[in-house]
């Protein structure tokens, strides 16, 4: 069964087998989800709290940038500033769970046009003004790939953070106490390497752990992917201003194709398929470097919130309380200054 619609995909995720919640009161703050209302599908404040209230201790939420909310006229540098706005008013007080208040959007990672170099400022400016608390960084997409299958809605272009106007506005976010989080593919983790070279006071996230291909001109080849995926990761683990995300596993660019299965995945199946590359990365950079993300609603194609923190937490069965507090907690904690 292939999720074609959001109702498709609800009635698939409503065959989830029912499993407990493995370590209920382990705090977890999920750095990485989005809100929209977009082409039939809408994911506002009452879906993401029907997932958070899910039974995981969910204590706070980060939100990441997917061009929601924009403004519809004025300079077109300024048209991002909405999507704070939009989020500030979505989520404008904690949400209330079953367990207690949550604080979603407690982090705000917004979009400014990193090509306008050091004029970026005024940019960033606006955006704190707007979420003077909460906004901690931004991301601009620099995703690309020759492969018209790989084209996504972005628009980028070959090696954007080798050009000196996005290193200077990667420098500007550093200067400002502001993160870059980076979504690109693992075929271009050198470049990601280089520019934090170049900007060694910004913090870069690398989201979804560096972004796997499954699909396209990568179907087939999980094992050669896996090769070179992790001796860049490796590489880019030694930069000490990177940090990592750990999920977006479930995208459909991953490839492991759960959503063409007649019933989702249990929290186990989600584990091994996604072990080797979680491991993987915890080991190159280290649980005070590494955090859990959901990537919701977009990992939904692969299982429900509830499975996919499951499935994180068999993952990290083995580490101890420091290293947990770390995966799941800390390390968001400190990144976002949540």
């Amino acid at each position: 069964m292939r999720a074609s619609s959001p109702q498709d995909l609800d009635n698939w995720l409503a065959l989830t087998p029912p499993e407990p919640i493995l370590a209920p009161d382990l705090p977890i703050i999920d750095p990485h989800h989005h809100l929209w209302d977009r082409g039939g599908h809408t994911y506002l404040a009452a879906a993401l709290l029907a997932d958070l209230d899910c039974g995981h201790r969910i204590v706070a939420t980060g939100y990441v940038e997917c061009l929601s909310g924009y403004r519809p006229d004025g300079p077109m540098e300024l048209r991002p500033i909405g999507e704070t706005d939009f989020v500030v008013e979505t989520l404008h007080k904690p949400l209330s769970g079953a367990a207690g208040p949550i604080a979603a959007a407690a982090a705000i990672v917004g979009y400014a046009d990193l090509t306008l170099g050091a004029g970026v400022e005024p940019v960033l400016a606006a955006h704190i003004a707007a979420a003077p608390e909460r906004f901690r960084g931004v991301r601009h997409a620099t995703a690309w790939h020759e492969s018209e299958k790989l084209h996504g809605a972005y628009p980028t272009r070959a090696h954007m953070l080798n050009e000196p106007a996005v290193r200077d506005g990667i420098a500007t976010l550093g200067r400002m106490g502001l993160t870059f989080d980076v979504w690109t593919y693992f075929t271009q983790l050198d470049e990601v390497a280089a520019a934090a070279d170049a900007c060694p006071d910004t913090i870069f996230v690398l989201d979804h752990l560096g972004g796997v291909i499954g699909i396209g001109p990568y179907k087939d080849q999980r094992a050669e992917v896996f090769a070179a995926w992790s001796s860049a990761l490796n590489d880019l683990a030694q930069r000490p201003n990177v940090r990592v995300k750990l999920g977006g596993l479930g995208m459909a660019l991953a490839g492991f194709g759960f959503r063409k299965q007649p019933t989702p995945p249990g929290s186990r199946k989600l584990a091994a398929a996604w072990a080797p590359y979680i491991e993987t990365a915890i080991t190159a950079f280290g649980h005070d470097r590494a955090m859990f993300e959901s990537n919701y609603p977009v990992d939904r194609v692969s299982g429900n919130y509830r499975t996919i923190w499951n499935a994180f937490k068999h993952i990290a069965a083995s580490a101890n309380h420091t290293e947990k507090a770390a995966l799941f907690y800390k390390t968001a904690a400190e990144t976002y200054r949540i």
